[in-house]
Order: C-alpha cells, then sequence, then structure tokens
C-alpha cells in the first residue's frame, strides 16, 4: 500500500511474469495492474487485479483496509485485467455494492456466469459520497471498451482514468510518479495500439473533464504536479495530429534488395536534412512499435515486396494493424520490389486508399530484384517529394 494523497491509496501489483499483454505485446518490463482504496466514513475499492495476481491483491487489500470492510467497488473497466478479482472479492464481502455504468454490470454478468451482485449503476454526473471524499463519474464509451467510465474525486482532484494515460510496464520496474521524458514512449506505443482507434472518443472525454490534480491510470506510473505535458500529448494523439517532424521509412524484404532499397532511401532522406529517420524492418521489429511511429510522424515510406501476386505479409499485416487503428492525415510515399511482376504497389495504393485523409507523395518506385544506378533518378526524384511535401 502506498498513499497517494491523504485517505487514497495505491493497492495495485506488478506482473513481471507475463510475456505478451493481451496476448500480442511484448512487455519487456512487465506490466502493473493499478488498483486503489479510500478509506473515508465509506470504504471504496476502485478497480481489482488480473486473476493472475488474485492472491497477493486480495492479502495487500486486507492489510490495507485495516480492519475495516469495503462498502464499494467502484468498477471503471470490466475488461479481465481489471476485473479479474471482483468473483473472489464479492465471496470475501458479500455484502459490497458494485457501482459501474449500466453497460459494465451487463458484463458483469457475462464473466460471471452463474453469480448474482449487489451493483447500483450509475451514468455522466452522478456522484457519490463516501465522507469527506465525493466521487463523480463520468462515461467514457469505447475509451476503450462501452462501459468505461472514469471517476474524479472531487476534493483532492484526483482522475481514476482507467485506461486512458495508461503505460507499458511494471512500476517496479519503471517508477511510480511518471516522468515526462520516460513516460512518453511506452505511454505512446500504449495509446495507439490499444486505445488509438478511437481518437474521436478521446477527445470528447479531455473535453468534459474538470481541473485535474492528480492521474491514477489503470496500467503505469501515476501523475502528478504539472499535467500539461500528458494532457498536451493527448490532446495531439487523440487528434491524429503529427507529434514530430520526420519520416519513418517501413520496409518488408525477403531477400535483402529491398531492405536495401530502404537503407539507400533513408541515407538520401538524411542527406536533404530530414530532421529525423527512422527505419523500421517490418520483419523483424516489434510491430506495436512500428504502428507507435506510424502515429507519430507525418510521412510514412513504404517499401515492400512483391509475395504470391500481392503483397508480402509483414507489410500487409502492417498497413492491415494501421487500418484497424484508425491511422490518417498522413503522407506516403511507395517503394515495391518484384522479380518478374510488381504488385506490390497496387496492393498497397488500395489498402491506403481505404485509409482517411492520406496524400501519396511522389511517384511509385519499381524495383526488379535488387537496385541498380538506373534506379537512382527514380528514387532521387521520390526523396525530394517527400521533403518537398
Amino acid at each position: 500500500m502506498k498513499e497517494i494523497v491523504s485517505g487514497i491509496s495505491y493497492i495495485g501489483v506488478d506482473d513481471l511474469d507475463l510475456d505478451l499483454f493481451e496476448s500480442q505485446y511484448v512487455i519487456p518490463e512487465g506490466m502493473s495492474y493499478n488498483s486503489y482504496l479510500i478509506l473515508d466514513e465509506k470504504v471504496a475499492v476502485l478497480d481489482t487485479v488480473d486473476a493472475r495476481k488474485a492472491d497477493i491483491w486480495l492479502e495487500g487489500l486486507q492489510e490495507a483496509l485495516q480492519g475495516r470492510k469495503p462498502d464499494y467497488l467502484i468498477v471503471n473497466h470490466m475488461e479481465p485485467d481489471h476485473s479479474g478479482v471482483i468473483g473472489r472479492l464479492t465471496e470475501l464481502y458479500p455484502e459490497i455494492t458494485i457501482v459501474a455504468t449500466a453497460m459494465a454490470v451487463k458484463f458483469l454478468g457475462q464473466f460471471n456466469p452463474g453469480k448474482s451482485f449487489r451493483t447500483q449503476a450509475v451514468k455522466e454526473g452522478d456522484t457519490l459520497s463516501l465522507g469527506a471524499r465525493t466521487l463523480r463519474f463520468f462515461t467514457a464509451p469505447m475509451v476503450h471498451w462501452p462501459e468505461v467510465m472514469v471517476s474524479f474525486e472531487e476534493s483532492t482532484g484526483t482522475l481514476f482514468s482507467a485506461d486512458a494515460f495508461g503505460k507499458f510496464g511494471a512500476i517496479s520496474r519503471t517508477a511510480f510518479w511518471a516522468d515526462e521524458d520516460d513516460w512518453a514512449c511506452e505511454a505512446r506505443r500504449y495509446y495507439f495500439n490499444i486505445c488509438g482507434k478511437y481518437g474521436p472518443q478521446v477527445g470528447a472525454l479531455l473535453k468534459k473533464l474538470p481541473a485535474i490534480k492528480l492521474i491514477a491510470p489503470l496500467h503505469g506510473p501515476l501523475m502528478r504536479n504539472d499535467l500539461t505535458p500528458y494532457l498536451n500529448l493527448y490532446k495531439v494523439w487523440s487528434a491524429y495530429e503529427v507529434e514530430s517532424e520526420g519520416v519513418m521509412v517501413a520496409y518488408a524484404s525477403i531477400h535483402g534488395g529491398t531492405k536495401a532499397v530502404a537503407e539507400h532511401f533513408a541515407d538520401l532522406l538524411k542527406a536533404k536534412g530530414c530532421p529525423k529517420v527512422v527505419l523500421t524492418d517490418l520483419t523483424r521489429d516489434d510491430r506495436a512499435e512500428a504502428i507507435e511511429d506510424a502515429f507519430r510522424y507525418g510521412t510514412l515510406v513504404m517499401a515492400a515486396a512483391s509475395y504470391d501476386a500481392g503483397l508480402f505479409t509483414p507489410a500487409y499485416d502492417f498497413l492491415h494493424s494501421l487500418q484497424m487503428k484508425g491511422w490518417q492525415k498522413r503522407r506516403v510515399a511507395l517503394i515495391e520490389n518484384g522479380t518478374w511482376a510488381p504488385t506490390a504497389g497496387r496492393v498497397m495504393k488500395e489498402m491506403f486508399a481505404a485509409m482517411k485523409d492520406i496524400t501519396l507523395v511522389g511517384d511509385l518506385v519499381s524495383i526488379r530484384s535488387v537496385m541498380t544506378p538506373s534506379d537512382e533518378p527514380a528514387l532521387e526524384a521520390l526523396a525530394k517529394a517527400v521533403m518537398a511535401s
């Protein structure tokens, strides 16, 4: 237990054994499942944790309760990594009331078939008095599930933000209180892969929140003091605006020919004064980090091999992921490779055409097997077009 402000404590746990978060995202620094406790005239637990860590969480909760019993469990989000111990908690404290949105109450039954709970459904603007502390609830549908709400403690200005403002990494491996410089990288990777599709919903939530003094998310470190840097980043991210000047060059190469072209093109951009060039191997680099960089920068150069009369699978999977995450408002340049009948460019154009506000820059450059001096004029022209865009 760690008190974050008077009467409000952190009772979350770290998971250092999980290899893939949501069975798809690498987490080399582990993951935290954050949970909170308010001790007032009434006692409220805010969210539980993943069932993987049920025993250690329940042990810590009982110690933090100091002999008292919880009156309320506030469920901001029903995803299993935050609701995995609800069943065991209610067995220990059968008189506890679960406070959540009506849809979360429905999900509660779906995740716990055959069990009954004492519930109180709340809606936008409802409040819950605990004594000196009052929680006000704001609905946050599709941030990033439809049942989500956030809870705002009025006297301390503490926002219990559900998955918003989350970050990959266990608190014991990173930090309890966020540092702006260390926070952004893994928070960005988390945001665009978990919540990226739902920018409008995130933006709508940001606009209706009151003045916040402390942010207590469900994953990663807490935020306090000057919250402007964190809030500003979320405004940029949720509006799909460009965060950093630069170009991402992403390539998917089978035998090395496309890789050589991509590396050469990155060098051309650097020689022309591009402020930042990020080179990504879509066959080997972390897909989630590639998605993060695609959202961060304003221009994406795709260099990909043709494959089975289509597009090489790692490139196709990457573009499909961008489609799913709502990638938009960006510029794209294309380089394809094919030994006898190049098809990668056609497929890439079709996939980008299905995305919103995507501008193709320059002409498609088509390489046959390996780059030769005769390809240089086309690559040079494409580099000039990228720099001018």
